[in-house]
């Protein structure tokens, strides 16, 4: 009962921090993008205070040394809301593909927007993947890093479900290294409802995949290292709990 009750006040004060933040930065989204970024460290500052302190989540992230300076696609294992808020904390500025309701959320979603964020149709087809294509690759060009889940969907810790194709896209259009991100913060943050678990849960960088693979072998490649790095960050902290 006490994760559920650590996960209302949570979730009740991301919503009020959210609220506050926004609309007292509102004046900022007039500005340039640099100015933006201001209330979004603020907001996450102040949400990963409440992961800490709140949840008692606490965050141990291995393998910076494997963080590239420019352009790059960050390819991250997906088993909870918050892997899309801890590249923020690692990567400089990444953007983050994500899906278009999310952009129509208001104050919310007029940030993600100011922030250069790249919102997909996930019904658009052929179009939005072209779409997504063409934006990563020019903000990448801009020295942007792109977070993309290559799973598509979050998933509980443990279960294995098929890659998308789109992550290849990308980096056979884009051009510059994949990083591929190995997680298992499912453990505390559930895929799914309140059922928030205080303790440690990891983040760990792989080294990246240089372009120039075909797709096939960028892929299995991809797979082997996200998967095969998850499994050990599961068995590690399944050894630790018998402990």
């Amino acid at each position: 009962m006490m994760n559920y009750v650590r996960g209302v006040i949570f979730l009740c004060g991301l919503c009020l921090v959210t609220l506050v933040v926004g609309l007292l930065f509102l004046p900022f989204l007039l500005l340039p993008i640099k100015w933006a970024k201001i209330p979004a460290m603020i907001w996450l500052n102040l949400l990963f205070f409440g992961v800490r302190y709140v949840l008692g989540i606490r965050l141990v992230v291995e393998g910076k040394q494997n963080i590239p300076t420019g352009g790059a696609l960050i390819a991250s294992k997906h088993q909870s809301m918050l892997d899309v808020l801890i590249p923020w904390r690692l990567f400089s500025f990444p953007a983050l593909i994500l899906k278009q309701e999310l952009s129509w959320i208001p104050i919310f979603g007029w940030y993600v927007m100011k922030l250069k964020n790249i919102a997909i149709d996930r019904k658009g087809g052929a179009a939005a993947l072209r779409s997504m294509r063409q934006i990563s690759t020019k903000l990448a060009r801009e020295g942007r890093q792109i977070l993309i889940f290559p799973e598509g969907t979050r998933v509980a810790p443990g279960t294995k479900i098929a890659y998308k194709s789109g992550v290849a896209a990308l980096y056979l259009e884009m051009g510059v290294p994949c990083v591929p991100i190995a997680l298992n913060t499912g453990l505390c943050w559930p895929a799914r409802g309140l059922n928030f678990k205080p303790g440690v849960v990891t983040v760990r960088i792989l080294p990246v995949i240089e372009p120039g693979l075909d797709r096939s072998a960028f892929m299995a490649q991809l797979e082997h290292q996200i998967e095969t790095a998850t499994d050990e960050l599961l068995q590690t902290a399944s050894n630790e709990n018998t402990k």
